[in-house]
């Protein structure tokens, strides 16, 4: 009997009680990223911002690995175009209005730290690994993704991740900054549950605007001072508060606005 064709690179996602998990799928290649998946990430990302059953996304990769970059069997092609699409995707991933959590076991190295990097938060298994590697190949990396990962570890961490392109385990990752919390195996997954599940009952208003905030956006103040007037969501905390009940608040982001 002849044995099957490996499943096709793609980009599958599923939305359940106001998460939406976008999964990295290219088994054959550790979940390596393609130009089609690079192109693909974008319009999805755009079609679950608008969608308001999503409250929370997390990005994640099939199987025992997160990413191991871009495909680089492509690389003999256009450079620079390849890195136009994954410089968009990532983008895209850091505008996404709502609150982005990867979720990281095995390799996050290359294209897959970027898009880590450009997520809110990571949560990551014991045995993860990441690493930034155009040093090996001598690539320029992008300067917008050069700021975003300096920011988030420090010059000096981003210098040493970017000039040696060796891989560091979640000891060092979470010291620096690079994840947010680290997981046994077997409680990564009853984590992220439990934590998307409070992230999707907390207001998209003041989760919104604190992202934007942080993000270093500074001409919206009167913007989000306006919609914190007219949300009610205050008074429904307060009142949620005093009831001794969870609140429910009912501000949502305007597509297009953010």
């Amino acid at each position: 009997m002849p044995a099957s064709a490996p499943p096709s690179p793609a980009l599958t996602h599923t939305v359940a009680d106001g998460v939406a998990t976008v999964v990295i799928s290219h088994p054959a290649r550790r979940n390596a990223m393609t130009d089609a998946m690079w192109a693909a990430l974008p319009p999805l990302l755009d079609r679950l911002a608008a969608d308001p059953a999503v409250r929370v996304l997390a990005l994640t990769g099939a199987g025992d690995t997160f990413c191991a970059g871009a495909d680089i069997s492509g690389l003999g092609g256009d450079a620079d175009a390849a890195r136009r699409l994954a410089v968009a995707a990532e983008e895209a991933l850091a505008a996404f209005p709502k609150p982005t959590l990867a979720v990281v076991r095995g390799h996050c190295v290359g294209g897959g730290c970027q898009l880590a990097a450009a997520c809110d938060l990571r949560f990551a298994a014991e045995n993860a690994l990441f690493g930034v590697t155009p040093a090996k190949l001598g690539i320029v990396y992008a300067s917008s993704s050069t700021r975003r990962l300096a920011a988030l570890v420090g010059p000096a961490t981003a210098k040493y991740l970017l000039f040696s392109g060796e891989l560091i385990g979640t000891e060092r990752a979470l010291r620096t900054g690079l994840v947010d919390e680290v997981h046994a195996e077997g409680g990564l997954d009853k984590r992220v549950e439990e934590f998307t599940r409070v992230l999707a009952a907390r207001s998209q208003l003041t989760q919104a605007s604190a992202k934007e905030f942080a993000d270093g956006r500074t001409d919206r103040d009167a913007y989000w001072a306006a919609q914190e007037r007219g949300s009610g969501d205050t008074a429904e905390g307060v009142a949620a508060f005093l009831d001794r009940r969870p609140p429910r608040f009912s501000w949502t982001p305007e597509p297009g606005r953010q």
